[in-house]
């Protein structure tokens, strides 16, 4: 049998390289020197007699073979360095373990809080990190092993992407109270497109959403200011700066704003769980996904009623 006791520690060696692009990288968070990691490398390309990297100076980029092997080794390297969470967490029955969830600052402070909340009161002593992030950072994340899964919408996933969805929210036009379109019965695209908008950054999905529908009209529009934070966008909307276009879950009775359904023109929006493709969950990472699915579903039954 060819199996060689240091097959995993080369596996790991292989797998950090390639998620990092870098075997410097890998060998730090391996605490290796960078000519062990090397060494790793070369002695799984002769015992598979291929190729694994294309080395150009400094940078390398995995070969056809390299992505095979990668995926191959994705779960045996992640599943050895979870194993002393995944062992408490079924020795324990869940009550310890860790989860690491990405998702956005929106999806954070609107979408997830009663997810959390429901799991921690069953498995008080589970370690949760949640990481604020943009969508592409939260792709990058769980592309590297950092986290378990990811929360938010997704307009088209990757090849390499699972997405499961949870619930959808309508897009809703807010101004101030004392607003001109504010004493309007019915608003239109073109009387949107008059006033100064207040969005999120260009690189967030609903700036090019809003971009993008404007454009199929054939509308000009105008982003006034740019912010990151549906309750920031409000504030500024408050003060008569502009208008914005917002996800109905970031609305509240408080918020003191004029709102209008813009349903007619824009797109729900999905939020869900994001997985990547062939990565078996942990245990306490089931038990969350298990649970959101469950809540997701009595919300949707509650609402039909």
């Amino acid at each position: 049998m060819k199996y060689q006791n240091n097959r995993l520690q080369q596996l790991r060696g292989f797998y950090y390289s390639a998620k990092t692009m870098s075997i410097s990288r890998a060998a730090e968070k391996l605490s290796l020197s960078q000519p062990a990691v090397s060494l790793q490398i070369q002695a799984l390309e002769r015992e598979l007699d291929t190729s694994l990297f294309e080395r150009r100076g400094p940078k390398i980029r995995l070969t056809p073979d390299g992505e095979i092997l990668l995926d191959l080794a994705r779960s045996l390297v992640e599943g050895a360095d979870r194993l002393e969470d995944d062992f408490a967490a079924r020795k324990d029955g869940l009550d310890r373990g860790m989860l690491m969830i990405a998702a956005g600052g929106s999806t954070l402070q609107y979408i997830l809080p009663p997810y959390v909340k429901a799991f921690l009161e069953q498995h008080s002593q589970v370690d949760l990190q949640l990481h604020n992030v943009t969508g592409k950072r939260g792709l990058a994340l769980l592309r590297a092993g950092e986290v378990d899964f990811a929360v938010g919408p997704m307009l088209d996933a990757p090849p390499d992407i699972l997405f499961r969805p949870l619930m959808s929210h309508e897009p809703v036009l807010i101004t101030a109270r004392d607003h001109p379109l504010a004493g309007r019965k019915r608003i239109s695209l073109k009387d949107v497109a008059k006033y100064p908008l207040i969005l999120p950054p260009r690189d967030q999905s609903t700036n090019r959403v809003v971009a993008l529908v404007f454009a199929e009209h054939s509308l000009q529009h105008n982003v006034k200011l740019e912010i990151g934070g549906y309750d920031v966008i409000k504030t500024y909307v408050r003060l008569g700066l502009g208008v914005s276009i917002v996800m109905s879950h970031c609305l509240t009775k408080d918020d003191k704003l004029h709102t209008a359904s813009l349903k007619r023109w824009f797109p729900k929006r999905t939020y869900g769980l994001v997985f990547l493709k062939g990565r078996k969950l942990s245990r306490t990472a089931q038990s969350f996904v298990e649970m959101a699915a469950a809540q997701a579903a009595r919300k949707r039954i509650d609402r039909k009623k």
